[in-house]
């Protein structure tokens, strides 16, 4: 049975979580928003286009893939959002991200129950990459 002590302890857990995603998402628009008028995103854009080409992402989706994969989703989900996506690439770069994504915090977990992290970082960036490029073949 719902409370009123129930209901409002959801209020203030769910104003909570609300917070803390925005303190991670907001100061990432912002930056990723910033870059796009100055030279910096254009030629980080232009390095990574040959390759997020083929798995049919404009190069300025870079910055959110390694932001993902070394911050978390949602500094992925600001910068994301602060670029011009069409929904084909939000859901191959949201795929590519499922499947790597906070690679050091998760690292840190995994060698702790024994396993080589090295291999395992490849592996995952690899797998993101080729299931990307399957999305972009597919969609």
């Amino acid at each position: 049975m719902v409370t009123l002590t129930t209901f409002k302890q959801g209020i203030i857990n769910g104003l909570n979580i609300t917070w803390e995603l925005t303190k991670v998402t907001v100061p990432v628009y912002i930056f990723i928003t910033f870059l796009k008028y100055t030279p910096v995103l254009p030629w980080i854009a232009d390095f990574c286009a040959p390759v997020m080409t083929l798995i049919g992402l404009p190069g300025e989706a870079s910055l959110a893939l390694v932001m993902g994969y070394v911050l978390n989703l949602y500094a992925a989900i600001g910068a994301i959002l602060s670029l011009s996506l069409t929904p084909k690439q939000i859901t191959i770069i949201a795929g590519m991200l499922l499947l790597a994504h906070c690679l050091f915090i998760e690292s840190i977990v995994a060698k702790k129950t024994g396993v080589r992290v090295a291999p395992l970082i490849f592996l995952r960036i690899v797998l993101s990459f080729l299931y990307g490029f399957t999305l972009n073949l597919v969609l």
